[in-house]
This record gives structure tokens, C-alpha cells and sequence, in this order.
């Protein structure tokens, strides 16, 4: 037993009833640093016991001595003993009361170091540590990441650089602001955001437009909006007097709002600098580690890439609207047929397609009305969209056969002479003497059908004529056709051709469309034919792709020419335009010319 005493690899040592060391194994001896005349015949608590600091634990809360008391064992991990050179062994240990004839005489405690146990569980916990604040940014990062994608489908800098202030207080600063170029070269800045949590007065006034920076300056705010790499603002930079306006207008922040450290970080890509964020902690003392450095640094890139997108897709978007504007020409003036257009472009450059619609005389002095959508969006949509509606004027003008020809001629010439992709098309002659009756002879290849309302408010889709898309037939060897179709357009009734954006959206399916569609044509069948499609327009509210509309009002019977009706040879009747040709933003009433009033009855008022 001797030899099995010696030989644990634990610490042991047994004390009497009054706590005093009676034996103490070679292995407590070496933990402890102790010999056994160091050891034996002394009172285990006085000797050895400590607390963490160094200092003596009180005799009453020795949870060795327990066991003495009350007989059962108790173990634990929080404990110190006193080692033979003054340092302190933190033990994980186990006591157990030796008892003789019913009473107890004693105990043994047996112990180990646990200094490295304890050195892992501290690391453990400053790794844990490290892991949670890694994951709070990295949560921020993916919000402030959410928040950014967002504005790619509709850019909307302003309220996209809010929402990022706004997201980095109180986790990364008590107080938030964005600084940004004004567009254009007048080198002026716009404070953009300011977040302010108890402030929200103060960090209201903060906004609006900031000085020029000069190009001489060297101040923090020129190293912050000339490079790419965060300046750090200590008490002693904000110490400094300011050199340039700009720099008084960013002091005013911390005057304001208060600030004792502070971190500027540039809003930039590979081509320049959009701006500046400002992140500032009040706290005396305040700094910002590396970590906090690095992450500030990635989300003011991530925003810097979405400024520069955005300013890409507006660049792309206006080019594809000013291509579109240009290319839906005036509408012709027939006799009395009435005629007006629209086209609202997409929101987004992303969506902007190849919308279109067109009128002209053909060779015969017929009148065509054609609507169409080529597949796709962006400005590669757009000179599609130009491509296939020249060649339909190119190959109707001075053909008097059917437009069922007229399609497939445009089909082939689309699938052997251009890479312009699949079209949608509804192509059609407006036929009849001045005086009317008036028919409408069309196809249909894949666009959504005509609409026909009558002045009473009755409504039909014109669903014949109906055949594949531009593109698809030549292109596929499919030999499918378009089946003429005629339809008589009956005194007062309005011919409504458009593109599916007037009808479908991400929210909404071209069935529920399509019913919204006649629902209020039929609510607005008496309304002046200007009137018609801008109140259709603001009842609908279309939103996300671009709209195309094209209508045709047809006048009572009997009514005869009106004025002289254009001739498709003639320059002067090339130059002239109907008043209801418009592409525009938000439609208004054009009063450039005068439109003679039509003889009908006054509106009724909107019928079901």
C-alpha cells in the first residue's frame, strides 16, 4: 500500500480530525514545493489554503475543512494552495472523510494542478469571445449587405446610405454620418446621413450641402476622399485646427454630437471616391481595433461598388430612354381618326426592353398601327427594339397585301439578316372611306391582344390572328403562320393596343392584368382619347418593365375628313405629328397643338 501511496500520479495528503497534515505522498511534496518537515504537524489551511489573489480565506469558508465537519466528501476546481517559493497552484481536487467506529478521524484530499486545465478554459473563453464579436460583425456585414442588394433593383442613393448609417450605430459608433460628391464637376460634397440615437434634432440640421474640397488641401478629410484606406481621428487630430471649409463643416460633427475617437473611411472603387463615412465613439478613451478597421474598410468598399453601379445603370438607363424617345415618331393625323400614344420607361436601367409602337401610311394611304416588345432588357433591348421596328416600316410601306405576308416576310428577314433575339408584334391596317364604316385588319405574333371598347363601355379582346413570335418559325423550320383577322370598328369606340408591362409585374399575373385592363377602359369609354390613356395610366400604375400604349378613337358615323389627310410621300406630312404622341415620365396633357374636339356626347361620367 506503501508503494501504491507513493506512486499516484496525484497529489495526496491526509489531515486528522483538527486539520493538521499527518502524511503527504511524493507527489504533493513536488506540486507543492514542499518537504515533508515543511508539511507534517501543520495545520493544512494556515499553510497552504489561499485564495486567488494570495490573500488567507477565512477558516469558516474552507471547503476542505467541511468534510471534517459534516462527514460526506466534496470536490472542486476554484481553489489555491501556497507552494514552498510563494506561488500559488491552482488545483482541481477531491476530499473524502476517513472514518473509524462510526466517527470521522480525518481525510484525505487528493489534488492536481490545473493551471493548464485553467489556461485552456481561458483561452476557450477569449476565443469564444472573439467568435461572438466576429459573428456580430459578420451579421452586420450581411445586413449591411442585404441593404445593398436591395438598391440594385431600384438605386435610390439617398435612402440606401441612410439605412447604412443607420445600421452601424450603436455596434460600431454612437453616431454615424455619409459624406458624398454632388454629381457633376463643381467638386461640392452632400452630407447625405447623419445617425444620431437621442439626437435625432442635431443630426437633422447636420445635413445638407458641404463646401468644394481644395485641391491644395492635405487635411484629413482630403487623405480620406483621395485614398482608400481608413484615417483614424484621435483627440490630438481632433485637436487640430481646421484648414478648409469642408474640414470646419466635419468638425461641426463632433462639436455637435460629441466624439472622442473616430475613424473616416473612404466610400470608393478601383475608378475613384464617391465619399466619406464617419463612425465616432464618445467615450473618453475611444479607439477602434484592427478587426473593426478592416470591417468599416470592406462595407464602405461594398457600398463605393453599389454607387458606382448605380451611377452605371442611370448612365445605360437614360441612353436606352433618349434611343427609345427618339425612335417612337410622331403619330400621323388621318382625316378624323384620332390617335395617342405613351411610354413610360422602366424605373430601373435593368429593366428598360425594347418596347415600341408605331403609325404611318403605308403606300395604298392606309393607316397602320403596330405595338411590340422585343425579348430582353438593357440598351442591347433598346437597338433591337430599333433594328426589328425599321425593318416592319421598310417592308409594309409600299405593300397593299395582307399582314400575315407582312409577318412573314419580317420573320425571315429577322432570322437571316440581324441577331436581333425573339419579338412579340401585333401589326394592323386601320381600312375604310373618310366617312367610315372603319375595319381593322391585324396579326398577332405573341403579344398580348388588342382591346376594343365600344362607346357604351362593352369590351372585347381581339383574340384572333394570333401566331408564333418574330424569330421563332423561320429561325425553327416550323412553317407556322399568322391567320389574318378582321374586325369592324364600330363609330365612337376606342382601339387600345399595348405591352405587357401595362398588364404583369412581379406581383401581379397578366390573367389579373389583363381583367384590371378592361375594368377601366370600360370606366373610361367616353373620356377624350388624351384623357383615356392618362387616367388609364394613373389607375393602373404600372411599375418595374417600360409601357407602350396606342390608341385609336374612330368618330361618329358619318363624319366626314376633317382636315387633309397626310400623305405618306409628302416631306411636310413626314414632319407633322398628332398631339397625343408622347414619351414621358408621368403623362400630362401636350397643348402644343390644338385637337379638334369630337363629336360626341359629353362624358357620362365613368361606367362599369
Amino acid at each position: 500500500m506503501r508503494t501504491v501511496f507513493d506512486s499516484l500520479g496525484a497529489g495526496v495528503f491526509v489531515i486528522d480530525a483538527a486539520g493538521r497534515l499527518t502524511t503527504a505522498n511524493p507527489r504533493a511534496r513536488r506540486l507543492l514545493g514542499r518537504a515533508d518537515g515543511e508539511l507534517l504537524g501543520f495545520d493544512m489551511h494556515d499553510l497552504l489554503h489561499r485564495g486567488a489573489d494570495g490573500d488567507e480565506v477565512p477558516r469558516s469558508g474552507c471547503p476542505v475543512l467541511s468534510v471534517l465537519d459534516d462527514g460526506r466528501p466534496n470536490e472542486g476546481s476554484e481553489e489555491f494552495l501556497l507552494r514552498g517559493d510563494g506561488s500559488l497552484l491552482p488545483i482541481i481536487w477531491a476530499a473524502t472523510p476517513l472514518r473509524h467506529e462510526g466517527s470521522t478521524e480525518g481525510a484525505v484530499v487528493v489534488f492536481h494542478d490545473f493551471s493548464l486545465h485553467r489556461d485552456a478554459a481561458r483561452q476557450t473563453a477569449a476565443h469564444l469571445a472573439a467568435l461572438e464579436g466576429l459573428t456580430a460583425r459578420l451579421s452586420m456585414v450581411a445586413e449591411v449587405s442585404t441593404v445593398l442588394i436591395s438598391t440594385l433593383d431600384a438605386p435610390d442613393m439617398p435612402e440606401m446610405l441612410d439605412r447604412l448609417a443607420g445600421l452601424l450605430v450603436p455596434e460600431m459608433g454612437d453616431w454615424a454620418a455619409i459624406d458624398v460628391r454632388t454629381p457633376g464637376q463643381t467638386g461640392e460634397f452632400q452630407r447625405i446621413a447623419v445617425h444620431a440615437p437621442g439626437d435625432a434634432a442635431a443630426a437633422g440640421a447636420l445635413r445638407g450641402p458641404l463646401p468644394p474640397l481644395p485641391e491644395s488641401s492635405r487635411s484629413v478629410m482630403a487623405r480620406a476622399l483621395r485614398g482608400t484606406q481608413p484615417v483614424v481621428l484621435d483627440a490630438e487630430a481632433l485637436a487640430e485646427r481646421p484648414a478648409t471649409p469642408l474640414d470646419t463643416a466635419h468638425r461641426e460633427l463632433f462639436q455637435r454630437l460629441g466624439g472622442a475617437g473616430a475613424v473616416l473611411v473612404p466610400l470608393h472603387t478601383r475608378r475613384q471616391v464617391y465619399g466619406a463615412l464617419t463612425v465616432a465613439r464618445t467615450a473618453p478613451g475611444s479607439s477602434y481595433s484592427e478587426p473593426e478597421l478592416l470591417v468599416l474598410a470592406d462595407i464602405a468598399r461594398r457600398a463605393g461598388l453599389v454607387m458606382e453601379g448605380a451611377e452605371l445603370f442611370e448612365q445605360q438607363r437614360h441612353v436606352a430612354e433618349t434611343m427609345q424617345r427618339q425612335l417612337l415618331t410622331p403619330l400621323p393625323q388621318v382625316g378624323s381618326l384620332r390617335m395617342a400614344a405613351r411610354y413610360l420607361p422602366a424605373q430601373s436601367a435593368a429593366e428598360i426592353g425594347g418596347d415600341w409602337y408605331d403609325s404611318f401610311l403605308l403606300g395604298d394611304d392606309v393607316l397602320t398601327m403596330v405595338i411590340g416588345d422585343v425579348v430582353g432588357h438593357d440598351l442591347k433591348a433598346a437597338a433591337h427594339m430599333a433594328e426589328v421596328r425599321n425593318m416592319l416600316r421598310a417592308l409594309a410601306w409600299d405593300r397593299t397585301e395582307p399582314p400575315s405576308l407582312i409577318m412573314r416576310r419580317l420573320d425571315e428577314a429577322m432570322t437571316h439578316t440581324s441577331d436581333a433575339p425573339m419579338a412579340t408584334c401585333v401589326f394592323s391596317r386601320i381600312e375604310g372611306p373618310d366617312e367610315g364604316p372603319w375595319r381593322l385588319h391585324w396579326v398577332n405574333a405573341g403579344h398580348p391582344p388588342p382591346l376594343l371598347i365600344t362607346a357604351d363601355g362593352h369590351t372585347r379582346f381581339l383574340e384572333a390572328g394570333h401566331g408564333p413570335l418574330l424569330g421563332l418559325s423561320s429561325a425553327l423550320h416550323m412553317g407556322l403562320g399568322w391567320p389574318d383577322a378582321h374586325a369592324d370598328l364600330p363609330p365612337r369606340s376606342t382601339l387600345l393596343l399595348y405591352t405587357d408591362g401595362l398588364v404583369e409585374s412581379r406581383s401581379r399575373d397578366i390573367e389579373a392584368g389583363l381583367a384590371t385592363l378592361r375594368r377601366h377602359a370600360a370606366a373610361l369609354a367616353r373620356r377624350d382619347i388624351e384623357e383615356f390613356l392618362d387616367e388609364l395610366l394613373a389607375r393602373i400604375r404600372p411599375s418595374g418593365d417600360d409601357v407602350a400604349l396606342l390608341a385609336l378613337r374612330i368618330p361618329p358615323a358619318g363624319t366626314g375628313d376633317e382636315q387633309p389627310q397626310q400623305q405618306a410621300h409628302s416631306p411636310a406630312a413626314a414632319n407633322r405629328s398628332a398631339p397625343g404622341a408622347r414619351v414621358e415620365d408621368t403623362p400630362v396633357r401636350d397643348t402644343s397643338e390644338p385637337v379638334a374636339a369630337e363629336d360626341e356626347e359629353p362624358p357620362a361620367g365613368d361606367a362599369a
